[in-house]
Order: structure tokens, then C-alpha cells, then sequence
């Protein structure tokens, strides 16, 4: 038998306020544990909640950069239930009346094709503590300074049909939060996570088959690998007979499998209701113009600037703005080498080639993009050649100066003097009768041991263009 993936996701955002959602308590990351939660994170008696206006704002830029539903009203709800790391016995949600309503998002797939896939809601939460279960023989530890931190969960429609699909998504929604700047997206500080809901039926069924939630998972090959044992398991329990049961399984990185972790609330479960201490959030159609003169350029509209205004490919523009940061740096090379297409290659290729290395985020890379276009400055007037500018560039994320101080200290200097060049083509082809006649005869590919011969007699500073025309002229004559 065939059978279809059905996927949603739940995207758990935080949101990039210096406090929390309905306390003055901080937000900021790694502090001591159970330092930056306040009497009202706590629900102590007599506290009352008082919501942060900016994460309204946050959530209302998500929104129209989605072109979804704003709604003029909307309501904070109790979810009620127990765990130790939700002191209040309940958490401050939104169920009937979210702020952001229905809207889409377009991903690009591998093949290079694109998909819509829709977006059921975003509503506002607050975060839960942590349970810690290290180091504590057999006991668990509770950090409450996460508890009521902001959170924005984004909640697709089932629309996804793969891992990889799943995958695209996720980006695309990190990315654009990153664009609005309403989370920084640090999914190693838990920023931005989510819960995947997968199911299988048969190919061409409509009814949905059960699904199973895969809970807090924060990396995108962790999505990867976790939806794709999920939809095996259940194609093989479906296979041999079995049922598949509506449950919250975790994901195990180390084993690379999902494993039961409870049985699947619904959300009659949470007993709902609205939250008595808190007013419904109204908003005016002139405070949601006021947001929207605020968004900033988004990936989708960079994207296609860069194709017509730098003449890149679809592939290539999709890579340097998936990245606000990234788009920024490549612009500013631009601006200042003058050439789109090779900037982007060395963006593309050099510069993210020793990023991913060192596993370090653009903004603090050693080569700023003034020292980048310096770079290709001097590969456009052919002081150095492309392939001495990678040992430029090395030198350059070594720290050793800029372009042109590296070209100068090591004399990387191409010789583009004709005089001398003309003296060395003169000489490989006097030393080499046989290949001389081999060209001669019609085998070309014979021009590239001659060109490596001068190479290496010059320590690769030969101007290649130049070689390759004198090579050429003094062979046919």
C-alpha cells in the first residue's frame, strides 16, 4: 500500500522583549536559576498580571508580514493544568479569540518549486518553567526563570507532506522572524522550538489518520530526522495490523527515535476560560497602520529585488537574503566592489564556506564587508588572481589586515607585465617540443599544462587571461 504524510507545525516563538509577557522580570538568557521570576510569575496571592504592550506590537508585525487576520479583539484564556514547572497550576494562552488569524506562507523546495502552506493562528502565551532532570540523583530540579517569558505560537494548517517540506517552513518562519526582529531565533537558548503533528493514510484517503504530537523539538535537522522515524513507526505498526494512538511522543537525538511520552490532550482537557484578571486586548485599524509603516523589506521582496536589480539566480538570491544579516552584508559589498555577481560567489562560497566552519554567525566574522570588496576590488584590476585571492582572504579571517596590506607583505602581486610574461611562454614552449606538437595536432586540453608550468614558475602571480592569449597566439603561429 502507498502512503501520504500529513504535517502541521506549532512554532513557539519568544518574543525579543527585555521583560516578560505580564511582569517586569527580565528575559535575558543564562542567569542563575530561579533568579528572574517575580511574585506574578509565580501567581502568588494578590498579584495581578499587566500585559507588556510591545509583544502585542510584535505580534501584530508577524501577521501583516503573513497577510493574515488582525483581529480587533482578542482574549486571553487559562489553560489549566499540572506539572511542576507551572507554578500558577495554569498558563495565560489564547484559544477562541487569537491576535493573528489566517494567513500563508510560500517555502521554496529543493527541486525549485514552491507550495503555500497556510496558517491556521498566532496567538500570545506565556512560557512555562523547566525541568531539569541532570544531576540531581534521581530527583528533578525546577528553574522558573523561563515562566512567563513571551511567546508567539505560529500554528500552520496541515499542509506539509514531507520531512523536508516541514523543514522549508520552519525556516522560512525563522527567517522571517528574524527579518521583523521580534525574536532572535536562538534555538540552543530555546527561542524558537516547535511541536510537529504527524499522520499517515493512504494515498488518496481525505480522512485524516491519527496523528501524533512530537514535542519541543530545536533544530532543524532534529525536525528532520524526528518526522521521518515518526512516519516510518506508523507505517510499519499500520502495516503489521496495528492502530496508532493519539499520544505526545519526545524525540531522543542520541537513539535517533521518537518515544511515548503521554497520552494526547484535547482541548476540553485544559478546561478554558477566559482570564478574569486580564481586559481583551483591543486594537485600532490605525494602530495596525502604524505597525505596518514599520515593516521592513521581507525575504520574499528581497529575494525578487535581488534577481532583477543584481541579475542573480533564484537560487542564489534565496541563499544571501534567507538572512536579514546576511542580505545586509552582500548589499554593502555591493555597494562597494560594484560587481553583484561576484560578490555573490564569494558570499556565497568563501565567506559562508568559513562561517559554517567556525560556526560563527555573519555579524562576527573577522572579514567585514568593507575588507570583502576590498578583496574584489583588487581582483577586478588584476593585482591578484581568484585563487590567489582565497590565500588573501585566509589571511584576511587570520587577522593578518586587509587586502591590500597581505598583497603587499607577501608579494602576491600578479605579473601582468607582457615583456616578462612573453619571456616565460617563450621558454615552457622551448622546453617542451612534445606537447608543442600535441597541441598542434588538435589536443587543447594539452594549453592547461602550459599554463600550469608558468604557474608554478611564478608561484601562481601570472596574469591567467594574459597567459592564455600569449599561449595561444605564439602556439598557432
Amino acid at each position: 500500500m502507498q502512503w501520504e504524510t500529513v504535517i502541521g507545525l506549532e512554532i513557539h516563538t519568544q518574543l525579543a522583549t527585555r521583560s516578560k509577557i505580564f511582569s517586569g522580570a527580565s528575559t535575558a538568557y543564562g542567569a542563575a536559576p530561579n533568579t528572574q521570576a517575580c511574585a506574578v510569575d509565580l501567581g502568588l496571592p494578590g498579584v495581578l498580571p499587566v500585559l507588556n504592550g510591545e509583544v502585542v506590537n510584535m505580534a501584530i508585525k508577524f501577521g501583516l508580514a503573513i497577510n493574515a487576520e488582525v483581529a480587533p479583539l482578542s482574549v486571553f484564556a487559562r489553560k489549566n493544568y499540572f506539572y511542576p514547572d507551572l507554578p500558577k497550576g495554569y498558563q495565560i494562552s489564547q484559544y477562541e479569540l487569537p491576535i493573528v488569524g489566517k494567513g500563508e506562507v510560500t517555502i521554496e523546495l529543493d527541486d525549485g518549486s514552491s507550495k503555500v502552506i497556510g496558517v491556521t493562528r498566532a496567538h500570545l502565551e506565556e512560557d512555562a518553567g523547566k525541568s531539569l532532570h541532570e544531576d540531581f540523583h534521581g530527583m528533578t530540579g525546577i528553574d522558573l526563570n523561563r515562566a512567563g517569558t513571551p511567546l508567539l505560537e505560529i500554528v500552520s494548517e496541515p499542509d506539509m507532506c514531507s520531512a523536508q517540506e516541514a523543514v522549508a517552513y520552519m525556516k522560512k518562519i525563522h527567517s522571517l522572524v528574524r527579518y521583523l526582529e521580534i525574536s532572535d531565533g536562538n534555538m540552543q537558548e530555546g527561542s524558537f522550538r516547535c511541536d510537529a503533528n504527524v499522520s499517515v493514510r493512504p494515498k488518496g484517503q481525505q480522512k485524516l489518520g491519527t496523528r501524533t504530537e512530537l514535542k519541543n523539538i530545536n533544530s532543524f535537522r532534529f525536525v528532520e530526522r524526528a518526522i521521518e522515524f515518526e512516519v516510518e513507526r506508523q507505517i510499519d505498526l499500520l502495516e503489521d495490523g496495528g492502530k496508532v494512538v493519539q499520544e505526545t511522543r519526545l524525540y531522543d537525538p542520541a537513539k535517533g527515535e521518537t518515544r511515548s511520552m503521554r497520552s494526547k490532550e484535547e482541548a476540553m482537557d485544559y478546561r478554558y476560560f477566559p482570564d478574569p484578571d486580564l481586559l481583551p486586548v483591543e486594537i485600532t485599524t490605525e494602530h495596525i497602520e502604524r505597525i505596518r509603516a514599520t515593516l521592513p523589506e521581507l525575504p520574499d521582496a528581497k529575494r525578487t529585488r535581488f534577481v532583477s536589480a543584481y541579475g542573480l539566480s533564484d537560487d542564489d538570491a534565496g541563499f544571501l537574503t534567507a538572512s536579514r544579516d546576511v542580505a545586509a552584508y552582500y548589499e554593502q559589498v555591493v555597494a562597494e566592489a560594484g560587481d553583484a555577481r561576484l560578490a555573490a560567489n564569494w558570499v556565497r562560497g568563501e565567506l559562508a564556506g568559513y562561517l559554517n566552519r567556525e560556526n560563527t554567525e555573519i555579524n562576527d566574522s573577522p572579514v567585514s564587508a568593507a575588507m570583502l570588496a576590498g578583496l574584489i576590488k583588487r581582483i577586478q584590476d588584476n593585482t591578484i588572481s581568484g585563487k590567489i585571492a582565497k590565500d588573501v582572504f585566509e589571511g584576511m579571517w587570520q587577522g593578518e589586515g586587509d587586502a591590500d596590506a597581505i598583497i603587499e607583505s607577501k608579494g602576491l602581486r600578479q605579473i601582468t607585465d607582457s615583456g616578462a610574461l612573453e619571456a616565460l611562454v617563450d621558454e615552457v614552449i622551448a622546453n617542451n617540443p612534445e606537447q608543442v606538437e600535441q597541441f598542434r595536432a588538435g589536443k587543447d586540453k594539452v594549453l592547461g599544462f602550459f599554463v600550469g608550468q608558468i604557474m608554478k614558475a611564478t608561484h601562481g602571480k601570472a596574469n591567467p587571461g594574459q597567459i592564455n592569449a600569449l599561449l595561444r597566439k605564439k602556439l598557432s603561429d
